[in-house]
């Protein structure tokens, strides 16, 4: 599984790299991390480790200098122990987040960030009381719980991934899930509404 997770995060270092290098081509001032770079400390449950721990600073130093920031999401990097340290082998490894591994590092960063919300961008327009595409009368929620969202996320909704969900009730972020294709408003989950 570690062989696994190091093939799968390069993937995603692809894609930041040459996004940063387009908005550098047009003139934007950009950077990539990888998640190891972004400071997300994971365990060491290779192919669906937890984060543990943000530290952002590099994200908020690059921000602050007016850079777009780009962070590969899904991975991260195992936290080391260096009173633990038994061989090499033990410092930092590439971890990857699993099903749902990039909402999760969105929700983490902007926690690390210590922001009050953190938008997620998806191919429907908010959460719904059922399935949009299968139910035509579904019902858009302008607001729902962290505690409802878990719940309709553990029943099958795909929409939002239950450890996204429970990363920002931890941490006081509240998620706004919104289309990628509008700018509709969309779903804020937060503590209470």
């Amino acid at each position: 599984k570690r062989e696994l997770d190091m093939l799968l995060a390069t993937g995603e270092q692809v894609s930041i790299a040459l996004m940063a290098s387009a908005f550098c081509a047009k003139g934007q001032p950009a950077v990539s991390f990888t998640g190891a770079q972004a400071g997300i400390k994971t365990n060491d449950k290779h192919s669906k480790a937890s984060i543990l721990d943000v530290q952002a600073c590099q994200v908020k130093q690059a921000l602050d200098e007016g850079k777009i920031v780009i962070v590969a999401g899904f991975q991260g990097i195992t936290a080391v122990s260096y009173t633990h340290l038994t061989l090499p082998t033990d410092l930092g490894q590439i971890t990857t987040l699993g099903r749902g591994g990039s909402d999760t590092t969105a929700v983490a960063i902007a926690a690390g960030l210590k922001a009050d919300m953190c938008d997620i961008y998806t191919d429907v327009d908010g959460v719904y009381t059922a399935d949009p595409r299968i139910v035509p009368g579904a019902q858009k929620l302008d607001e729902i719980t962290f505690v409802e969202m878990l719940e309709l996320a553990r029943l099958g909704a795909g929409v939002m991934q239950p450890r996204a969900v429970e990363y920002g009730e931890h941490n006081g972020v509240a998620i706004h899930v919104r289309s990628t294709f509008n700018d509709v408003p969309g779903t804020i989950i937060r503590e209470e509404y």
